[in-house]
C-alpha cells in the first residue's frame, strides 16, 4: 500500500461527516443542500433485496419513497402499505421505469432488480439528471461497469454502489488498521463464500402470470418462455441474468478484500475453476468456483465460494475475509481479528553419525499463534454508519466523494467478479490488461466483455 493512499483513505474517513455539511448546494429540485430539503426517492425491483430499501427510506427524516417499480404488479400492495403506514405517504406504483425517467419530482432512484439491468437502469438515471443508488453487482458485464462511470460523472450525478459492508464501522476500521501498516506487509488476501443454496429443480416453462410484464422483466437479455425457476430470485442460477453466487454475495467481500489490499487496478492474471455439482437441475452457473487473481507487483487475492454442503475454515461458516502479511493475519470469523505469526525452531535431527542436522530448524520448524487486537461492530450502528444514509447525505450535499462506495469503486470491484466468470467459461488462465480492460491476445475471452442486447433495451454507445 502507498503511503500516499492511506493518507487520502484516513484523511477521508475522518472528514466526512464535516465535509457533508459544509458542501455546495443542491442541485435539480432542491433550494439549499441542507439536511431539511426532502429527497424523493423511487425504489426500482423490490421483491427481494429491495424490500430493504424502501424500508430504510420510509424511515428516514426528510426522505419520502415517491414511487415503487416492479415488472410484478402483485408485489404493489404490501409495499405500499408499508410504505405508507412508516410514512404516512403513499408512493405511486408503475411497472416500467422509463415512466419515471420524466418525473422531476423524484430525485433519486434506488436499484435492486436483477443484475442483467443494473447499467441501463443506472444510465438511463443519471441521463434523466436522478442520482443513483445501484445493488451490487453494479454490472452485468465490465464494458457495462465502465460506462456507468462515465456516466455518472459526465452528468454530475451521486451513483452509490450497494457494497454496504464499506459502511460498518468494523470494517472500515479494520481497514484503517492496515492502511497504517499495524499488520505488517500484506502480500495476500483470501475471500471465502460458503452460502449453501438447496438445487432448483428442474421445471418446465408455462404461461405468463397476470400481473407480470415479462417482456420488461427479460429486457436486455434474450428472450425466453416464462419460467418460474428463471423469475424471482431463480434468475441468479442462468447466465442470461446472472453474475453467478461470486457477483451475488462474493462481492461484498471481493470488494473489502481489493480495498484493504489498497488496490486501484485490475489484476494482471486470473484463473478460476470450478462446476455445477450434486444437483439435478434447471442451473447454469457453478455452485463451485476457486479463482485466483495476480496483481502487478505480484499480490494476490483469492477466492473459494461452495454453495454445497462445507466445513468451516478458519472459523468462518459462511461468508468471510482474511490477510495475510509477514507478521501474521487477520481474519473476520470474529469481528476482524488479528493474529501474530511466530516460527519457533523444531528440535535438530541427529544422525547415526551423531552430526546435527541444521536444516531440520529452517525447514520444519513449528508455527504459533498469538491473539492480537478485535474490532468489532457497534451494537447499535447510528444512522450515519447506514449506506442508504450516506448515499441520502450525499445527494443532498453534491459530494459524490464522499461515499462510502462510488461508482467506481463498485466497478472495480465487480469486474473482479466478472474476470473470475470469464475465466471459468474460457476454461484457462487469462491475462488482463488493466488499463485497456481487455483480455490479451484472446478474442473468446473478450466477447465476455459485453453482450449481445435484445432491442430495444440496448445499452448506449456513447453516454
Amino acid at each position: 500500500m502507498s503511503s500516499t493512499s492511506r493518507r487520502q483513505f484516513l484523511k477521508k474517513t475522518a472528514l466526512t461527516a464535516g465535509a457533508v455539511g459544509a458542501a455546495p448546494a443542491l442541485r435539480s429540485g432542491f433550494a439549499s443542500g441542507s439536511p431539511n430539503d426532502r429527497v424523493n426517492v423511487a425504489v426500482v425491483g423490490f421483491h427481494d433485496r429491495g424490500r430493504a430499501h424502501y424500508q430504510a427510506y420510509a424511515g428516514m427524516k426528510n426522505v419520502r419513497v415517491a414511487a415503487l417499480c416492479d415488472v410484478d404488479e402483485r408485489l404493489f400492495p404490501a409495499a405500499v402499505r408499508y410504505v405508507e403506514e412508516k410514512s404516512g405517504a403513499r408512493p405511486e406504483t408503475v411497472f416500467d421505469f422509463r415512466r419515471l425517467l420524466d418525473n422531476k419530482d423524484i430525485h433519486a432512484v434506488s436499484i435492486a432488480t436483477p443484475d442483467h439491468w443494473h447499467a441501463l437502469l443506472t444510465i438511463w438515471a443519471c441521463q434523466a439528471g436522478k442520482d443513483v443508488y445501484v445493488e451490487k453487482p453494479v454490472s452485468y458485464t465490465i464494458e457495462e461497469g465502465r460506462k456507468m462511470v462515465e456516466a455518472a460523472r459526465k452528468y454530475d450525478r451521486v451513483v452509490q454502489a450497494g457494497l454496504d459492508m464499506r459502511s460498518e464501522p468494523a470494517t472500515r476500521a479494520a481497514v484503517k488498521y492496515l492502511y497504517e501498516g499495524r499488520l505488517g506487509d500484506i502480500y495476500r488476501a483470501k475471500v471465502i463464500i460458503f452460502k449453501g443454496r438447496a438445487g432448483i429443480g428442474r421445471v418446465k416453462d408455462s404461461e405468463v402470470p397476470a400481473g407480470v410484464h415479462w417482456d420488461l422483466f427479460l429486457g436486455p437479455a434474450p428472450y425466453r418462455p416464462f419460467n418460474l425457476n428463471r423469475f424471482h430470485y431463480g434468475w441468479h442460477f442462468f447466465w442470461d441474468t446472472s453474475t453467478t453466487d461470486v457477483g451475488n454475495s462474493g462481492v461484498h467481500n471481493l470488494d473489502v478484500a481489493r480495498w484493504g489490499l489498497d488496490k486501484r487496478v485490475h489484476p494482471i492474471k486470473i484463473h478460476c475453476t470450478g462446476g455445477v455439482y450434486a444437483w439435478d437441475s434447471d442451473q447454469e452457473t457453478p455452485n463451485v468456483q476457486v479463482a485466483t487473481f495476480e496483481y502487478q507487483d505480484g499480490t494476490l487475492l483469492e477466492v473459494e465460494l461452495s454453495n454445497l454442503f462445507t466445513h468451516e475454515t478458519g472459523g468462518i461458516r459462511s461468508t468471510g475475509n482474511f490477510f495475510y502479511s509477514n507478521k501474521g493475519y487477520m481474519s473476520s470469523a470474529n469481528g476482524y481479528e488479528v493474529f501474530w505469526g511466530e516460527f519457533i525452531p523444531g528440535s535438530p535431527e541427529i544422525t547415526p553419525e551423531g552430526i546435527s542436522n541444521h536444516v531440520t530448524n529452517a525447514s520444519f520448524p513449528k508455527r504459533v499463534y498469538k491473539p492480537g487486537p478485535v474490532i468489532k461492530d457497534a451494537e447499535t450502528p447510528s444512522d450515519a454508519e447506514s449506506h442508504f444514509q450516506n448515499f441520502i447525505d450525499c445527494v443532498r450535499s453534491r459530494r459524490w466523494q464522499d461515499l462510502h462506495c462510488d461508482i467506481l469503486e463498485g466497478h472495480m470491484s465487480t469486474t473482479l467478479a466478472h474476470l473470475a466468470n470469464i475465466s471459468y467459461r474460457t476454461g484457462r488462465k487469462l491475462t488482463f490488461n488493466p488499463h485497456s480492460e481487455r483480455f490479451i491476445g484472446d478474442d473468446d475471452a473478450n466477447s465476455y466483455l459485453t453482450r449481445q442486447y435484445r432491442h430495444p433495451y440496448v445499452l448506449p454507445e456513447k453516454i
